[in-house]
């Protein structure tokens, strides 16, 4: 299940029932946080919300930092972490193509599900497009393998890339999420006073 639960101490079978549980924490609380309305997420790029942009950066830190004070604890082994593969080429692209629909349809696929959990009909019309593009990716995917695989780094971090420490990257992206919790705080109060709400005559 993870690296926090020794081999052995938990049945395999508990594994899913465990990872039902974690999925239903997790969407309660990106629901909590605004993550179904397409008006928040969106808002990013308008400059009117940075909610989402703050609630990653948190994500991401504290969850840094945890795994930092773990390993330093002895409770956690980060060599059992599985780290994602990294393709350059394909990764940028993708990158493009999901800032798209970011935008356009103003949802990731992850919070699209969380509208659909509610019941959020802009929700369900972007799940089945992301079905839909699943099934295109996976039935050209034979045509695109080569290019897919290109330029492959294998599971490497952002410490072992530029040859620093992990506790320095986490103190590096700490730094990051303040200016930009500050920066974000005031665009948003320039943003907000240039817009004039609309009056009923």
């Amino acid at each position: 299940m993870g690296p926090l639960i020794p081999l052995g101490q938990i049945a395999t079978g508990w594994d899913f029932v465990i990872a039902l549980l974690i999925g239903i924490v997790f969407g309660f609380i990106l629901e909590a946080s605004g993550f179904s309305s397409s008006r928040n997420i969106v808002g990013v790029f308008y400059g009117y919300n940075f909610l989402v942009l703050r609630v990653f950066f948190t994500a991401v830190i504290v969850a840094m930092i945890g795994l930092q004070y773990f390993n330093y604890m002895g409770w956690i082994d980060l060599n059992l972490i599985y780290v994602l593969p990294t393709y350059i080429n394909s990764m940028v692209i993708g990158a493009i193509i999901m800032g798209i629909g970011f935008v356009i349809g103003g949802f990731c696929p992850g919070t699209s599900y969380t509208a659909v959990a509610i019941g959020k009909l802009d929700g369900i019309v972007f799940t089945l497009g992301l079905f839909l593009g699943i099934f295109l990716f996976s039935e050209f995917f034979p045509f695109m393998e080569s290019f897919y695989y290109s330029d492959g780094m294998g599971s490497i971090t952002i410490g072992e890339m530029f040859g620093i420490s992990n506790e320095l990257v986490t103190f590096g992206f700490a730094i990051i999420a303040i200016i930009a919790f500050y920066a974000t705080w005031i665009i948003e109060k320039k943003v907000r006073k240039k817009v004039t709400p609309f009056k009923f005559e």
